[in-house]
Formats: C-alpha cells, sequence, structure tokens
C-alpha cells in the first residue's frame, strides 16, 4: 500500500494574500507533495493549508512553510479571533494509507526536534506527539496563547518540548509552534427526514460519545444531575471518537446530525451511519442520507463498501470502483448533490492525470486500440506487455468463475469461501495490469541508454553504467510479471476442483492464459538477460525464471486435468 499521510497547518495569516502565497509556495518546492486547499480567515487573520504526499516529502514541505512563515509574520503585530500562540500555530501529520498513528507521531517529534534546532522556534508536541499526558490536549499546549510565551518559557513545568530557557528575539517574533499527530478527522452530516433541530438533537445525544446530561425523573424535562464538583453527570453515548449536534439547514429544508468523528479507526463511517439509522428509527425517524464535509481517505469507502457488500452476502472480490460505488448508494452519499470520488477521495485528488495517462497508456486501451498499437510497426508494445495481460485475463476468468461462485443459487453458505478466492484474484489481476505499461517503459529505460552520448571516456562510462541498469530492470520486470502470473494457479485450480460447475471451462482457459503468461515472460527474461555484462545476475534470473515456468506447466496439467474430467 502505498505510504500517504496528510499535514495541516494552521499559518498565523489570513489577510495578506502575498505573505500566503510565499508560504504556500514554499511548501509546493519544499516536496513532491499535493496541494489540496488553502483556506484563508480575515476575521481568524489564519490560514488553513492542506496537503498530501509520501511521508518524507510531507514532513520536508512542511519545514520549509514553517521556516517562510517565520520570515513573512512577526506576531508581535499579529491579531485575530482565533487562539495562536505562533506564525505556524498548529501542525499536525495525519496518516492516510501505509502508516500508522504511532509512525506520524514519531515523525512529528523529530519535526519539532528540527525546527527548534534550525530555526530557533520553540515547539510542543500535542496529540498522539505529546510527551506528557496533558498536553495530548492542544488548549494545554497553547494556553496564554503567543502573550503567555515569555511567563512559560521562564516555568520549567510549562516549557515547550523543545526551545530555549529565556525568552529571546525569534520568540518574540514567531512565537511557538504546536506540533503533533492525530487520526483522520471525518466531518459529516446525516440526513433526517424532519425539519426538528430538536429532535436531530435527541439523535445527535443517543450517539456521540459524550451523550447527554443525567436528569432526575423526566428524561426531558427533569433535573439535571450534578456531581460533588458541581459538573454535569453525563450518560454516556454509543459512539466513541465521536462528536455531533443537530441543526436545520435551511438550504435543504431538512435538519442533519452533525458529526464529527475523531477516531476513525474506533468508529469508521459506516458504523457511525449504522448506529444513526439505528437511533434514528427508534425515534420515528429515517436517515435519508450522509453528506461528507470535506475529504476522506478511499479505505472509508473501501470498507464501507465491503461491510454492506457483506451484510447482503455478496462477493467483494470486485472492481475499486463497484466497491466505492456500493458505499456511495448505501450510504446515500448522493442524497442531496452528485458524490464523485474524485473531488473527495484523497488519493484520487493525489493523482496527477497527465502522469497517471502515461504510465496507464495501454492498460487504457479498447481490447480493439490494443491490438492495432500492438500491430504497428513500432516495437513496443510486446511480448512482455502481451504476457502480462495474458496473465491478467487469467486472473480474471479465474474471479469470474469465483463470483459467479458466491452468488449461485443454493450454495448461498459458501458465499464467503468463494468471495475471499475473489479478492485474491482481483488483486492478481491489478499487479498484472501495471507490468503490462511497466514492461513498454522498461523497454523505453533501454533505448533511452542506448541514445545518450558516447564520445569521451566519461560519457562512455556512463552509458555503459545506464544500459546496464536498463537491461537489469528489462529482465527484472517479465520476471516479476512470471511470479505475479504464477499466483493465478492457486484460484485458478481451487475454481476447476469447486467452483461453478457450469464456468469450469473459463478456470481452463484461465490456466492456459497463465501458462502462456509465465512462459511468454520466461522469454523475455532470457533475451533480456542475455544482454546483461553481469553474467551471474544474468543466470540467477534466468534460473529462478525456469523454476516459475516449471511451476506453471505443472499446474496447468493438473488444472486441465480437471476441467477435461468435468467436461
Amino acid at each position: 500500500m502505498q505510504r500517504i499521510i496528510e499535514c495541516v497547518p494552521n499559518f498565523s495569516e489570513g489577510r495578506d494574500k502575498e505573505v500566503i502565497n510565499a508560504i504556500v509556495e514554499a511548501i509546493r518546492k519544499g516536496g513532491k507533495v499535493s496541494i489540496l486547499n488553502v483556506d484563508p480567515g480575515e476575521a481568524t487573520n489564519r490560514t488553513v493549508v492542506t496537503f498530501t504526499g509520501a511521508p518524507e516529502e510531507v514532513v520536508e514541505a512542511a519545514f520549509q512553510g514553517v521556516r517562510k512563515a517565520a520570515e513573512t509574520i512577526d506576531m508581535r503585530q499579529h491579531h485575530g479571533a482565533h487562539p495562536r500562540s505562533g506564525a505556524t500555530d498548529v501542525l499536525p501529520l495525519i496518516p492516510i494509507s501505509g502508516i500508522t498513528l504511532e509512525e506520524c507521531a514519531e515523525l512529528s517529534r523529530r519535526l519539532a526536534e528540527r525546527i527548534y534546532n534550525e530555526l530557533g522556534i520553540p515547539c510542543y508536541c500535542y496529540e498522539a506527539a505529546a510527551y506528557k499526558p496533558e498536553r495530548k490536549n492542544l488548549a494545554v499546549c497553547r494556553a496564554g496563547e503567543y502573550e503567555a510565551l515569555k511567563e512559560k518559557i521562564a516555568d520549567p513545568g510549562r516549557r515547550p518540548d523543545f526551545g530555549p530557557e529565556t525568552y529571546n528575539d525569534t520568540v518574540a517574533r514567531s512565537g511557538a509552534s504546536n506540533i503533533g499527530a492525530r487520526d483522520f478527522l471525518i466531518a459529516v452530516n446525516f440526513n433526517l427526514n424532519t425539519t426538528s433541530t430538536r429532535r436531530a438533537n435527541a439523535v445527535a445525544f443517543d450517539v456521540r460519545e459524550k451523550g447527554r446530561p443525567k436528569r432526575e425523573g423526566n428524561p426531558l424535562t427533569g433535573k439535571i444531575v450534578k456531581d460533588k464538583d458541581g459538573n454535569p453527570v453525563m450518560i454516556p453515548g454509543t459512539l466513541k471518537g465521536c462528536k455531533a449536534i443537530g441543526w436545520y439547514i435551511d438550504e435543504y429544508g431538512i435538519a442533519q446530525v452533525s458529526m464529527n468523528i475523531t477516531d476513525i479507526n474506533a468508529t469508521p463511517l459506516h458504523v457511525a451511519f449504522e448506529e444513526v439509522c439505528r437511533a434514528a428509527q427508534a425515534r420515528g425517524l429515517r436517515v435519508t442520507g450522509t453528506e461528507i464535509v470535506g475529504l476522506i481517505p478511499k479505505r472509508t469507502l473501501i470498507d464501507a463498501g465491503k461491510y454492506f457488500l457483506e451484510k447482503q452476502q455478496r462477493s467483494t472480490g470486485i472492481s475499486e470502483e463497484e466497491i466505492i460505488k456500493i458505499a456511495v448508494k448505501s450510504m446515500g452519499l448522493d442524497d442531496l448533490k452528485p458524490f464523485d470520488p474524485k473531488e473527495k477521495v484523497i488519493e484520487y485528488l493525489m493523482i496527477d492525470e497527465k502522469e497517471q495517462a502515461e504510465k496507464e497508456k495501454l492498460v487504457r486501451f479498447s481490447c480493439k486500440e490494443f491490438a492495432v498499437e500492438t500491430a504497428s510497426e513500432s516495437p513496443a508494445p510486446g511480448g512482455g506487455s502481451i504476457s502480462a495481460y495474458m496473465g491478467a485475463l487469467g486472473a480474471a476468468l479465474g474471479t469470474m468463475v469465483a463470483n459467479l461462485s458466491s452468488h449461485k443459487r443454493g450454495w448461498d453458505d459458501r458465499w464467503k469461501e468463494f468471495s475471499d478466492y475473489a479478492e485474491e484474484g482481483q488483486k492478481v489481476m491489478d499487479e498484472l495490469l501495471v507490468l503490462v505499461d511497466e514492461d513498454t517503459a522498461a523497454f523505453n529505460r533501454i533505448m533511452a541508454a542506448l541514445g545518450m552520448p558516447k564520445g569521451n571516456e566519461e560519457e562512455k562510462a556512463a552509458r555503459a553504467k545506464a544500459l546496464e541498469e536498463a537491461t537489469l530492470y528489462a529482465t527484472e520486470v517479465p520476471l516479476r510479471t512470471a511470479k505475479a502470473a504464477l499466483k493465478a494457479f492457486p484460484l485458478l485450480e481451487a475454481m476447476a476442483a469447486k467452483g461453478n460447475p457450469n464456468s469450469v471451462s473459463d478456470a481452463g482457459v484461465g490456466a492456459l492464459a497463465a501458462r502462456s503468461a509465465v512462459l511468454g515472460a520466461r522469454l523475455n527474461v532470457k533475451i533480456n538477460a542475455a544482454g546483461l555484462k553481469d553474467r551471474e545476475k544474468a543466470g540467477a534470473l534466468t534460473a529462478e525464471c525456469d523454476n516459475v515456468a516449471s511451476e506453471a506447466i505443472a499446474y496447468e496439467t493438473k488444472i486441465l486435468e480437471i476441467v477435461n474430467s468435468k467436461i
């Protein structure tokens, strides 16, 4: 899984466009990141920037944003409606995919230390990155705001985690930053078939973690029960990590339960949806749909789609697009307005369409276009790409048989068994589809190396090195194709032996395609390995592919015996 984190720094400038643009540009140049949103506020005099990317790139981009903010913002002149303690006020790192909250916390601590060591800006570490339990709460770190820093730095108990022991000019100008890590927060509104804010609030209090005040006698009108300190005694709600209220929206003419899910691991979106539906129904209401505010990670929709498919006892071994479509329809994400995943899902927003189209040039062709392109006088795509595509088709046939078996009448109790097979088949197919274009890219690397200048000795050496590296890569890619296609055989064997008997021939054709993929890839490994100067490496790669080919042939023979025995 691709490692992606999100960073949402809040800078203490929301009015001067030149300053805001300079900070955003520093972030953009600081690392290979996708800037998803820049939201300045004049009254708060504060700008929130949202950007994503690989962890190392995001951390570097964040540091450069902090550096530029320190250069362009003087906190001695800052005034705004929002609490703040520094030019870069808060900077959370948020795990999106392929990385844990704990890893983000460690990145945050290292970033805070670097900010102080290199820029002299004191830093508090908050939420998951906190060194002290009380500093998990941002309000504790920011207590007294910028104006209290001189007093806090002089107090060892309130001094920043990374910072000086005495107040200085750097602190006076830049203030202190709060660097932390937190889980992704989903802002979501659940639409109700009522105009009553009171009833929406009742549902919100039923489900939010904080719950509602306990009352004496009548739960609606009774006197609120208080503890010995005079604080209301609360009856907790049913959803962990959720804050919620009810409100009425003039624009839509309905009431909503407005919720922030602050811990999407404890309460995934689909769990919150189901629980709000239950609580609403218990009060004679119905949830008519869901409105996502802002962005969401892809896994949120994938998990939701799989959850609803499993409730229907339907196979989850279908495409990502289909799974997301099930999530959208199940939760009514398009109830109030069209829901386009490309505009709401973080991972999709990060995609450079031009770059992606170039990487997926072949797999985006129609069948006819692919055949015509292959038949042209261009040497690529060639046998390597065709081998990968044959492997993908073999895995696709196995996946098809698994899905048909999962939905076969009379086999209802076996749906999960075949669904699991279909999921594995989807993974193999996806892996091989990437290799369709990767093989052509490997060929292009060789052609690029051959086109390098070879005049003097230095140029000759650089060309020879680039050619060896490109040839090695062009040998490794078809080996990856062979090994990936081999993964399709256990699925195809299971489908031939246990799958829908009406589709047994499809499993057989899948085995033939997968074997051809392996043997075709083997030919490409051998011809490319012949061009390697490192003969030991060439021999090892060829031998490895020979072993894969032997396994594939044995699998094919076994599968065809099963298929022919059933036809």
